[in-house]
């Protein structure tokens, strides 16, 4: 009988923020219930927090999954930063396969490597959902120019200061994605001439041409950069101790859909979640009635071509 659950759950949430430096990504996490830094670059040195000090990739790893089998040593866990985290991940690929840096490779496959790496990382953080813990991942920020076609003019446009490879990856993963920066405005002087004025920190919660952001709780678009602005976001939650009671209700349409094209495609269920879990965004243990729909319209079905190749390859097919 399927083990199918309505209404809302409250568990853990997956957050990222990035943004300017100086800007306080680090002070906010520092708010957030009982946290825990693993610290890979000192940015929490003049806070009053907890740290792990972290230097090495084999290290990371090792402390999450510590936490993980240690869940009441904190409620929230704080990676800080990501970037570094990454910088850690391509020392560790490099000194693996034996390369000076991750463009010896060639043709790509050192960042193929990178990405399959430091997916590890995503799947870890995400099995401390299951043992109540809220997993946070912190990011520096940089602009970049964007050019609109046809010569419409260009402007700057904010990304995680990670590899085109590792960051669609912290993207598709957590709940919560918080872009933090200065808001200043251009005044027009009694001179005519125009300068920045303002300078209030702020976190934005959506989409934007000029940042990446989105929140799955209904969030104002610019909240203030304080903790008060997504305290109601936490709650007293509790780890997973047994599995729902079984109801009669049908599956979502594109749960449905999805068990539809895997048996046409004559794979397994199992196929799928092994790939999913590869890329970071669901646990190995996780029920495909589990994915959100968003998953599902916007990445499984997309790539679907993609994930049948990569199965059959895994599977020693032609």
């Amino acid at each position: 009988m399927l083990n199918i659950v309505s209404g809302v759950e409250k568990t853990p949430i997956k957050f990222c923020i990035y943004g300017a430096e100086g800007v306080g990504k680090t002070s906010l996490a520092s708010k957030m219930p009982d946290p825990l830094f693993l610290d890979t670059e000192g940015g929490t040195s003049r806070l009053n927090v907890r740290r792990i000090k972290i230097s090495s990739w084999e290290e990371l790893i090792a402390t999450v999954k510590e936490v993980i089998d240690n869940p009441e040593v904190c409620k929230t866990l704080v990676v800080d930063t990501a970037d570094w985290a990454e910088s850690l991940c391509t020392d560790y690929i490099c000194n693996k396969y034996r390369k000076a840096n991750i463009e010896d490779f060639g043709f790509g496959k050192g960042y193929t490597y990178l990405s399959e790496e430091f997916s590890t990382l995503l799947q870890l953080l995400s099995k401390l959902i299951d043992v109540g813990i809220n997993p946070v991942v912190i990011a520096h920020g940089k602009p970049r120019k964007y050019e609109l076609p046809e010569e419409q003019g260009q402007f700057d446009r904010w990304e995680m200061k990670l590899t085109k490879q590792c960051a669609p990856l912290v993207k598709e993963w957590c709940d919560v994605l918080l872009f933090c920066n200065y808001k200043t405005f251009v005044i027009t002087t009694e001179n005519n001439t125009k300068k920045a004025s303002g300078g209030k920190r702020i976190m934005y919660t959506t989409h934007n041409p000029c940042w990446d952001a989105k929140n799955r709780f209904s969030l104002a678009d610019e909240i203030d950069l304080a903790f008060s602005s997504i305290s109601h976001l936490f709650g007293d939650v509790s780890p997973k101790t047994g599995q729902p009671e079984p109801t009669k209700e049908t599956l979502r349409p594109n749960i449905e859909k999805l068990k539809n094209m895997i048996q046409e495609a004559g794979i397994t269920e199992e196929d799928i979640k092994v790939i999913v879990a590869n890329k970071g965004h669901y646990a190995l243990d996780a029920d495909i009635s589990t994915y959100s729909e968003d998953f599902i319209t916007r990445w499984i079905i997309p790539n679907w071509t993609k994930i049948i190749q990569t199965i059959t390859k895994n599977n020693g097919g032609i």
